[in-house]
């Protein structure tokens, strides 16, 4: 898919959510994909073949990348959106079953989500389990050519509203507790499920505690191999955590608050900082689409965007809160309404998909296990070439000559652009270099700079280089 086709499609999800807006059919809301909940939104959707984009056409879908879901998904969370009545079938149940399920299940499920007729709740969280979900205690034991369900999920988004859920139960037992556990789709108009609504903070009611009180399960909706769900269910997260509602939870707020302060420039230190880690988030969530697109489930980049969003997203909140003149108002419009919406928002967003200490173990547990790739020397010469001549420096220091004639300032700039070639990885490690021995040059910015000035078919400068973004929000 070349950019162009990613641009007109873009224009186009742009176009409808600004008809549906300019219509005063939704109000942007921080959240978007949790809280705002719109049927006839997402059956809008399913009609431009926005919902299981990525799935092959014979299941409902559109074959195209994870690349073009990105832009689909980036634009409905950008203008705060009511997506949440599709987003976690289309975002991660439907991915799953393409991935594990039957040929039975795929005609059955797939087509049906994407044409916005089935809607999937998560029944992963149990009480008194924390994040542990090796620890469910939720069971489901043979009956005949089915099984039959017994126990409790909770924190269950709109599991009230939801035709089918998506349960991880234990169907065998054994020394290590993550062997036995089997994934299940359940229908939630069965007898014996029992939707007990929980109103949050705000007196909204999207979560809810489930009970499942001997539930049978046609044996045909396993998910995958009974006893393997600790395996798919890990791959499955990387669905959950890879995605841009893991960064762009107050984006709503971040572009008001930008607006807002557009004549004054006492913010643009804050907001410049935001902007830039936002790119950051953007470029690696596209890595991860890519690596999707590869046929590979990359869990441990997924942890690390969810991380560092989670950071993200709770600090637009403290951001917007120092900058703007104006108190929360859950009842408000504007900068106000949209503040509060954040603040009551942020206490799930460090749980919700796996808490910072959990993502923190999966995300040390993948650098460990990570390649080098060349790293130590690398290493070595920064520490040749950094060694001694740390300090605060008055004015540009002349260990600036020396490392542009070594080439340093053309790093990850391809050579035919008159760079010195390599990656974004050599040039973390001559900056971790930096940072060791305490050397103050601006060495990431000017290479930053000089791979625009490339990209956009202009010569480099021999000197200190940066770029200054337009106003607003890209």
């Amino acid at each position: 898919m070349t950019d162009d086709d990613l641009g007109e499609l873009r224009r186009q999800v742009r176009d409808l959510v600004g008809e549906w807006r300019d219509g005063d059919r939704f109000r942007p809301v921080c959240d978007a994909w949790l809280r705002s909940y719109d049927t006839e939104f997402s059956r809008a959707l399913a009609d431009r073949g926005w919902i299981g984009l990525t799935w092959p056409r014979e299941y409902g879908g559109q074959a195209r990348s994870n690349r073009a879901r990105l832009v689909v998904t980036e634009e409905l969370l950008r203008a705060g959106a009511p997506v949440a009545a599709h987003w976690i079938a289309d975002r991660q149940i439907g991915p799953a079953v393409l991935r594990y399920g039957s040929p039975a299940l795929r005609e059955r499920y797939l087509p049906a989500i994407a044409a916005g007729a089935v809607t999937f709740c998560l029944g992963m969280s149990e009480t008194e389990s924390g994040s542990d979900l090796a620890s469910v205690r939720t069971t489901a034991r043979p009956d005949g050519d089915g099984w039959r369900l017994t126990g409790g999920k909770i924190w269950t988004s709109h599991a009230h509203r939801s035709t089918h859920a998506y349960v991880l139960c234990r169907t065998g037992t054994g020394g290590d507790r993550h062997e036995g556990l089997t994934e299940l789709i359940v229908d939630m108009s069965a007898p014996g499920v029992t939707v007990r609504p929980i109103v949050d903070l705000r007196g909204e009611h999207h979560f809810n505690e489930v009970v499942f009180d001997d539930v049978h399960v046609p044996g045909d909706h396993v998910l995958g191999t009974a006893g393997n769900g600790w395996t798919q269910v890990t791959e499955q997260l990387s669905f959950e955590r890879g995605g841009m509602e893991r960064v762009l939870s107050t984006y709503p707020l971040l572009a008001a608050t930008v607006d807002a302060c557009a004549a004054r420039r006492d913010a643009d230190a804050a907001l410049g900082e935001a902007l830039a880690r936002l790119a950051g988030l953007r470029g690696l969530a596209w890595r991860i689409a890519g690596e999707l697109d590869a046929g590979q489930a990359p869990v441990h980049a997924a942890a690390v965007l969810k991380d560092l969003g989670t950071e993200f997203e709770a600090d637009v909140n403290e951001i917007a809160r120092t900058v703007l003149d104006v108190e929360p108002d859950p009842d408000g419009d504007g900068p106000a309404g949209l503040l509060a919406q954040g603040l009551l928002a942020a206490p799930g967003f460090s749980i919700r998909g796996g808490t910072t200490e959990v993502l923190r173990t999966i995300i040390a547990k993948g650098a460990a296990r990570a390649p080098r790739r060349g790293g130590d020397e690398l290493r070595e010469l920064a520490d040749d070439v950094l060694g001694g001549h740390g300090g605060d420096p008055d004015g540009l220091p002349a260990l600036w000559s020396t490392v542009h004639g070594l080439g340093w300032t053309g790093v990850s700039v391809p050579e035919g652009a008159g760079g010195s070639g390599g990656t974004l990885t050599d040039l973390a490690a001559l900056v971790r270099g930096m940072g060791r021995h305490g050397v103050s040059l601006p060495l990431a910015e000017t290479v930053l700079a000089a791979r625009q000035f490339a990209a956009a078919g202009r010569g480099l400068t021999d000197g200190v280089a940066t770029v200054v973004a337009g106003d607003g929000v890209a």
